[in-house]
């Protein structure tokens, strides 16, 4: 499947392993077949301490996962807080980059999340990094929309704080 040694690795959560391969020279960039990379998938697993190793390294944020997305946009869905505080802080990923179904790191967080307080600390760090309040998806439907409809009251404030619509 094109799976290197680096990306089971980080698959598995086997921080000695992924830190050893990225010492000695691993490819944090290269693609399988399903579009994983080791920096996208360690995003997407909230892998922040791999993710610190891989940064000196050289991500190639043009690259994209199957779902045309960037490591952060997975790390808003499932709620990573210290991986999106690193990204939006350490690296120079793209905080209004759209991926193929059409949402940014803000909508992921909103229409995948729950709600909660964890949704809502992303929400915050990634508005306070400069995701945009007013993306909308393809619908035309903004993050402000969607958390109401959702009942997110809490993301919905901090949304129409940043000037939201």
């Amino acid at each position: 499947q094109g799976e290197t040694a680096l990306l089971l690795a980080v698959e598995a959560g086997h921080d000695q392993i992924a830190s050893l391969l990225i010492k000695r020279g691993a490819d944090i960039n290269a693609q399988a077949r399903n579009k994983d990379t080791p920096w996208l998938l360690a995003g997407a697993r909230g892998r922040t301490g791999m993710l610190k190793e891989m940064l000196p390294k050289g991500p190639d944020y043009a690259l994209r996962n199957r779902f045309g997305g960037s490591a952060l946009i997975p790390a808003c869905h499932y709620g990573h807080v210290d991986t999106v505080r690193f990204l939006t802080a350490k690296s120079k990923i793209d905080i209004n980059h759209i991926n193929s179904l059409g949402w940014s790191c803000l909508l992921e967080a909103v229409i995948l999340g729950e709600g909660g307080p964890v949704h809502q600390e992303v929400v915050r760090i990634v508005l306070a990094a400069g995701a945009s309040p007013n993306l909308a998806d393809k619908d035309g439907v903004t993050p402000l929309v969607h958390a109401q409809r959702r009942g997110q009251a809490v993301i919905a404030k901090l949304i129409e704080q940043a000037g939201g619509k």
